[in-house]
């Protein structure tokens, strides 16, 4: 990993260090030339290509849809539908295309300042000159890389949560949206805009057809993390801790929901959740839960440790699957929870360590104690699998 002290042409010149303290969730940044002399590994028909398949999730965006005003429509999508759009407004979007795509998958290792769970995906975009989707708002940071022909991108502040969005349509594009002074932009190949969430912004495809590659960050909201977390630790409490009210008093009046109800009750939900390393456990669960749970596909048959040792051993590789999300948390000096994909290992601290931090596998991993077993498992889950090239 870079050092923090070390500045990044990614970033614009600064440092991973200060782009976090002056940028990172506070304000945009326009970085030209992020990626010198970038060339997309993607063309448009191989993103088209992707829209088409079973399984991948992707949006095709109309201002003028045969049916209505910004018309949203969902993929799969076949030949017909591309047939018939027309030269200009409207855009197609992919989700994940770091998930089927090894090279575009290959881009999230430069953005290793981040901590690589709180990385979402890879959205990919196409637009046709003047194509877009409305000027909007996301509530997740995002990294804008302009991967071929050009976008234009302006920016129009933070209008909140009270903003008025165009009623009757399938997109949430606000209605009024006015563009900040020096904040319009036109990116080329390899230029970046960094957005922070809540920042209002229009992108439009230039005088050619353009792809966009979004790189997002999950953010879960306060109610999915209420609702996910009652879930775990009531799995984890069961039915024997109840309300109790063993200082009760006479009622003032019989159907009175007092003060000392209400302390109760806070008092059992507090001790409930006041867990930190049961917090600990669902949040590694929780934010390294795959984005499509049926993307992972395990062996047919089980791995065997020894086998696998041999591979390695001869000069085999192994690699997180695309997709594939790992995490650790120390548990002492000498071991860690290893979180893969919702799943929870406890194993030795540097392996741990080493298998979040390297996308990629060889012999070395070998060195860790538990590692053939370990790596058995996790080849079992689909969490790690032979890279692409190796498997043909």
């Amino acid at each position: 990993m870079t050092s923090a002290n070390s500045p990044r042409t990614l970033l614009g010149g600064l440092t991973p260090a200060q782009f976090l303290s002056q940028h990172w969730q506070k304000s945009p940044l326009l970085i030209r030339g992020a990626l010198p002399g970038f060339v997309s590994p993607l063309e448009p028909d191989d993103l088209a290509g992707l829209a088409c398949e079973e399984g991948i999730e992707a949006r095709l965006v109309e201002e003028h849809g045969p049916d209505k005003a910004w018309q949203v429509s969902h993929g799969p999508f076949d030949e017909e539908t591309f047939s018939r759009l027309p030269v200009s407004g409207w855009s197609l979007l992919v989700q994940a295309v770091d998930h089927y795509v090894p090279e575009v998958a290959e881009l999230l290792e430069a953005f290793d300042f981040i901590p690589r769970w709180r990385l979402d995906d890879i959205m990919v975009s196409y637009a046709p000159p003047g194509g877009s989707v409305g000027a909007h708002v996301d509530q997740y940071d995002v990294f804008l890389l302009q991967a071929s022909g050009r976008r234009r991108w302006q920016l129009g502040g933070t209008p909140g949560n009270d903003a008025r969005l165009i009623p009757g349509i399938d997109l949430r594009i606000l209605e009024d949206f006015t563009v900040e002074a020096d904040q319009d932009w036109v990116l080329e190949p390899g230029d970046m805009l960094y957005l922070p969430p809540g920042v209002a912004h229009h992108g439009i495809s230039d005088a050619d057809d353009c792809l966009t590659f979004s790189i997002g960050f999950r953010a879960p909201s306060s109610d999915e993390v209420v609702t996910s977390f009652a879930d775990y630790i009531g799995e984890q409490l069961g039915d024997s801790q109840r309300y109790g009210d063993s200082d009760l008093q006479p009622p003032a009046a019989i159907g009175e929901l007092d003060d000392q109800a209400i302390a109760r009750v806070r008092a059992l939900l507090l001790d409930a959740i006041d867990r930190p390393e049961q917090m600990a456990q669902w949040f590694g669960r929780a934010m390294t839960q795959p984005k499509y749970l049926d993307q992972l596909i395990p062996p047919e048959s089980p791995s065997d440790p020894n086998d696998l040792r041999a591979a390695l051993e001869s000069g085999s590789e192994l690699a997180h699957s695309l997709g594939s999300r790992f995490a650790w948390r120390r548990l002492d000096d000498a071991q860690a929870t290893l979180f893969a994909d919702g799943d929870a290992i406890v194993c030795d601290l540097e392996l741990a360590q080493y298998l979040s931090a390297n996308p990629r596998l060889d012999a070395k991993v070998l060195e860790f104690p538990g590692s053939e077993s370990l790596l058995a498992a996790l080849v079992d889950s689909g969490s790690l699998s032979v890279p692409e090239e190796d498997d043909q």
